[in-house]
């Protein structure tokens, strides 16, 4: 049955709905009430007791009085009965305080906080709905959802807004009372707010520029997780790891992928389940990367030194391995060992691997005629990141060290990373001087003679400038880019 289109226009703007029979209640009481006041009057004027029956008639006539307020404040505030198929429309949204809206309740809405939740819920009708209504009566608001479907239900990832003083416990609490299970929750931030899509095309654009950026876009793509490249043949020997198919292994918390070069990427999240839909979008990056190949972006800074000597500072592979190993014969045997902290004879071994951009990325101080006389390595160690310096003999104490250390912690601040650290030997004054002049709070560790050094790149906002904009104070020349 359709209501009446007058009755549902009163409704929408707050007024009361009146019907026929409540109409008639009204007319039928007023009726009564006249003749109880024709009998009342009957019956004073020819009665004793007449001043004490007017005193009693007053008393019920405000009483009714009374009643009658109360029963119309009750029924015109009632909602709408559920039989007129009338839906009540949705309350218009103001950019302004209303009159009468709690100032506190304004303050909580104020004071938020952003929160990434997963849990998994049964693959039927109304249970993401009632997932909702939990949230919502927390007055929680969901921003963002995505969805992973799974064999057995499907899994939904959240990013929510909360009140500050709602815990994280109780969001799980009401997720768990409204059916869902294997809840997780963590605390997010405003680059959480872009959509998955275009987080996913920015991710592979990142990647088809730089070979290096693969490791630094899946950890971004599946949150907090392990990544390791493990080579076909490892440098030291030895028998490489178990190979792959084409497709790929999901395996719980553990994918593993088939590397371009012929390895295997690993990748490890212990606390939380990969989906076919995370490894999907896994797998379409790495297959991006293996199609363009390897590739570095070019071009370099020129430096100029103080004695007026030029030193191009470039990105480095597996390209440049023969003058990176020129500059290992020119290198004295107490260089490398500080370098390598092994055996000499065994420098050259570990080169092919530190050039490539599947561990890291490195980059070489050059001269005009093409000779490296220093390399600087950033390295991808699971979710750790190391730093490492070599400079030529005769190219030392002039700045380049410095130099090429700066950039690499910048490099490490754009990749996300917390801390870099060092492994060096304590007499190399040269490294721990130009950990120092980072300007960043350090950790210094010393065990059987190895001196590790941990910069924490999360604890002061120096390091999210470039410590080599100070190039010209430092070489004492003029730095441009060509």
């Amino acid at each position: 049955m359709t209501p009446d289109i007058s009755q549902v226009n009163r409704a929408k703007h707050g007024r009361p709905v009146h019907h026929w029979r409540r109409d008639l209640v009204e007319l039928a009481a007023l009726f009564t009430a006249v003749a109880a006041a024709d009998g009342v009057a009957n019956l004073i004027g020819h009665g004793p007791d007449g001043p004490a029956l007017l005193v009693i008639s007053a008393i019920v006539l405000a009483a009714t009085a009374g009643f009658h307020t109360w029963w119309a404040r009750r029924h015109g505030h009632a909602p709408p009965a559920e039989h007129t198929g009338a839906r009540p429309a949705a309350e218009p949204r103001s950019s302004g305080p209303s009159p009468e809206t709690d100032p506190s309740d304004q303050e909580v809405d104020a004071a938020s906080t952003l929160w990434r939740m997963r849990t998994t819920v049964r693959d039927e009708p109304g249970s993401l709905a009632a997932l909702c209504m939990a949230l919502a009566g927390r007055r929680v608001d969901i921003l963002s959802l995505q969805t992973h479907p799974l064999a057995d239900g499907t899994v939904d990832e959240f990013l929510l807004r909360a009140p500050r003083a709602l815990a994280a416990a109780e969001i799980t609490r009401a997720v768990s009372l409204a059916g869902g299970a294997s809840t997780w929750i963590e605390r997010a931030d405003a680059h959480d707010l872009v959509d998955a899509p275009t987080r996913v095309l920015g991710l592979a654009a990142r990647t088809a520029l730089d070979t290096a950026e693969l490791p630094l876009a899946l950890r971004q793509l599946l949150g907090r997780c392990t990544i390791r490249s493990l080579p076909a043949r490892p440098v030291g020997g030895g028998r490489g790891p178990e190979p792959v198919p084409v497709e790929g292994v999901l395996e719980d918390t553990v994918m593993r992928l088939r590397a371009p070069e012929g390895g295997v990427l690993t990748v490890e999240r212990p606390y939380l389940p990969f989906t076919p839909t995370e490894f999907a979008r896994a797998r379409a990056l790495v297959e991006l990367d293996s199609r363009l190949g390897p590739r570095i972006p070019r071009g370099h800074d020129v430096l100029t030194l103080p004695e007026g000597n030029d030193i191009a500072v470039r990105r480095v592979d597996t390209g440049d391995l023969a003058e990176a190993r020129a500059m290992h014969e020119r290198c004295s045997k107490r260089t490398l060992g500080m370098r390598y902290h092994g055996p000499v004879g065994d420098a050259d071994r570990y080169l092919k691997h530190l050039l490539s951009p599947r561990f890291g990325r490195t980059l070489a101080a050059q001269t005009p005629s093409g000779r490296i006389v220093g390399l600087g390595h950033l390295l991808w160690d699971g979710d750790e990141t190391e730093v490492a310096l070599l400079i030529e003999d005769d190219w030392q104490r002039r700045g380049i060290g410095a130099e090429l250390l700066g950039r690499l912690v910048t490099m490490a601040v754009e990749a996300g990373c917390e801390s870099v650290y060092a492994v060096t030997q304590a007499s190399n004054t040269g490294m721990v001087a130009a950990m120092r002049g980072l300007g960043l709070p350090l950790d210094y560790q010393i065990e059987e003679g190895t001196l590790v050094i941990t910069a924490r790149l999360d604890a002061a906002p120096a390091a999210a400038r470039p410590p080599y904009d100070v190039s010209e104070q430092r070489l004492g020349g003029a730095a441009r880019r060509d």
